[in-house]
């Protein structure tokens, strides 16, 4: 597999970014940050080289991976929009915004069989005061109804 159609192979970016962060303790949550920078999510094939680079076992490397819902373990759509979930934007409606896009087919967690949009949830934005809470390719929305949502979704809010 290569990074993003370049000739770059997952080996070589996993082991340049394991060379960058050598000798560092607890490395591996910021190695596994770095890779996913560079390719857009950790995967399958990353986790043996990692387990041998940092003499951990493929389990332990796997484990990390799947626990942390920050990383991706598929590629991300062009598009990421993630709805937060924490009290204060579920008292004010985030699941109304959840039922929305799971109406229009896109299921928390997946990217759309055409790559362009992922969803996903998460469960604090930090933006309490204005919620519901939704950000897009990490750019913050306050106060997000149904409507701004599928506005969001398409692409159309400025």
């Amino acid at each position: 597999m290569t990074n993003r159609g370049s000739d770059v192979t997952v080996d070589h970016v996993v082991r340049t970014v394991v060379a960058a962060h050598r000798g560092q303790r607890g490395s591996l949550l910021p190695i596994l940050h770095a890779v996913q920078a560079e390719l857009g999510h950790v995967p399958q094939e990353a986790i043996p080289v990692l387990a041998e680079e940092l003499n951990l076992s493929r389990a332990d490397v796997h484990g990390v991976v799947t626990f942390y819902h920050d990383f991706r373990r598929e590629l991300a759509g062009r598009t990421t929009v993630r709805i937060c979930r924490a009290e204060a934007c579920q008292a004010l409606g985030a699941n109304s915004l959840v039922g929305y896009a799971r109406e229009a087919g896109l299921s928390l967690g997946e990217t759309t069989a055409d790559g362009s949009v992922t969803v996903e949830q998460v469960f604090c934005l930090g933006n309490c005061a204005l919620g519901p809470a939704v950000e897009a390719n990490g750019r913050l929305y306050g106060r997000v109804d149904t409507a701004r949502l599928g506005s969001i979704l398409k692409g159309t809010v400025s």
